[in-house]
């Protein structure tokens, strides 16, 4: 059975892919940013809400997302260490536009890591 958070992060993530099929003007790239934040805050918390139905636990996406890495249900650890420090950028990218425009010109493939996550929870639920 699927939990909130999945359910939650696949919305999320429909919402982000709308974003970015719009084109890109200075509002919409700062709501594709703050959407692909949501959304991957969801992402690692609907990991948790997953690995908790397992019986383990992590507290800290970084520790989610080592142990999805470990389940295979993620298999570009790189790609989503990259996500992580891109999320941990977001709250600075308002001041600094070169930055924007480098985190928006990430977030199609950050998309497409996003989905591969939700097939295979999708999958287990």
């Amino acid at each position: 059975m699927s939990g909130p958070r999945l359910a939650a992060f696949q919305q999320a993530l429909e919402r982000l892919a709308e974003a970015l099929a719009e084109p890109e003007t200075p509002m919409n790239r700062d709501a594709s940013i703050q959407r692909f934040e949501f959304t991957f805050e969801l992402a690692w918390k609907a990991i948790q809400e997953a690995l908790r139905a397992e019986g383990s636990a992590c507290p800290t996406p970084r520790s989610c997302l080592r142990a999805a890495f470990r389940l295979g249900w993620i298999d570009e650890e790189t790609a989503w260490l990259t996500m992580l420090d891109d999320r941990n950028l977001t709250t600075s990218h308002t001041y600094d536009e070169a930055l924007a425009r480098a985190l928006y010109r990430r977030l199609p493939a950050h998309l497409d890591t996003l989905r591969r996550l939700l097939e295979r929870l999708l999958v287990r639920a």
